[in-house]
């Protein structure tokens, strides 16, 4: 077990707040992707619905097409965190719970 001032140390470390300013950066840069793509969904729902039932085939709109792109696309930014979080972040963590 490390002693306070050890902990207090990492905690104040400049590799300790590069890892946590970039974690934050990743984390909200997508998940502004997402409030913008969701939101941009729900704008064309309020003002322009003609567009959204247009028909593609007979039983399939642009809307349901849109509203399951957004799903995909949720997922598509899950993967990339987790892709991010296992060959960055993870790296980044272990090298400083060695110090510990």
């Amino acid at each position: 077990m490390k002693s306070t001032e050890q902990v207090h140390q990492i905690l104040e470390s400049a590799e300790f707040k590069k890892m946590v300013s970039q974690r934050w950066s990743v984390a909200l840069f997508l998940t502004a992707l997402m409030l913008v793509v969701y939101l941009g969904f729900i704008f064309a729902v309020a003002f322009a619905k003609d567009f959204l039932a247009t028909k593609i085939g007979l039983h399939i709109n642009i809307g349901l097409i849109l509203g399951v792109g957004i799903i995909i696309f949720s997922w598509l930014l899950t993967g990339i965190y987790v892709y991010w979080a296992n060959n960055r972040y993870d790296k980044t963590v272990g090298e400083i719970k060695k110090k510990i």
